[in-house]
């Protein structure tokens, strides 16, 4: 059985998977509503796209406060008020620290343009051209203490064409980060996501989606 779940984006460039969340939102595909987006950029286009759909949009600017910490803390404070279920980070270009993991414990979720452990950190589909791989694509992942190193919830796979750079392989991941995220969401409505903690044998901690394939966008190469 599925809930409407109250989700919180934090942003901070151009707001395509916000706008992909609001779409599937509005369309009931998932159901979630967007309770709120926060941006720590004034400027960016996501905050248009937040204010043209109607939605709670607050602007934060980080550099108004001492530390992470601070600027963290004043982020939860609009998110709890907002009666936030889940933080979708889509496009944050700010660590977090463990002010915000504290209050939403396993509900701070993020996607990052890569086949994480592989290419974490910025310019995820220049690192992959760069390499020469064959096969890349997008995660969904929990966030942590780490740079992209939460647990992996699903993840969805393109081909690196002969012919690609970072421009070129980034729109076509960029497609699947579309179709990802809203599925992960629609997981978190129905219940399925289960984090299962490290035995203390070395080993991170996993995540079992219950009833649903965790792998997308798998395709001939050529």
């Amino acid at each position: 059985m599925a809930f409407v779940i109250a989700l919180g984006v934090l942003v901070s460039g151009s707001g395509s998977n916000l706008q992909a969340i609001v779409d599937a939102a509005q369309a009931g595909t998932i159901d979630a509503r967007v309770a709120v987006v926060v941006s720590n950029v004034a400027g960016a286009k996501a905050v248009e796209r937040s204010r043209a759909a109607g939605i709670r949009t607050q602007v934060i600017d980080h550099r108004g406060y001492a530390d992470r910490r601070a600027f963290d803390a004043a982020v939860v404070e609009v998110l709890r008020e907002c009666g936030v279920d889940l933080v979708v980070l889509a496009g944050f270009m700010r660590v977090v620290s463990d002010v915000l993991l504290g209050a939403f414990p396993w509900r701070v979720v993020n996607i990052h343009p890569a086949l994480l452990p592989a290419f974490p950190g910025l310019h995820g589909q220049k690192q992959a051209v760069d390499a020469g791989v064959r096969i890349a694509g997008c995660t969904v992942h929990f966030v942590d203490s780490g740079m992209d190193t939460g647990p992996i919830i699903a993840q969805a796979a393109v081909p690196v064409l002969p012919d690609d750079d970072e421009e070129s392989l980034g729109a076509r991941i960029l497609e699947q980060e579309h179709m990802l995220f809203p599925s992960v969401l629609q997981w978190f409505a129905e219940g399925r996501v289960e984090v299962i903690p490290s035995a203390g044998d070395g080993m991170r901690p996993r995540v079992c989606v219950h009833g649903a394939s965790t792998a997308f966008g798998l395709r001939q190469l050529g």
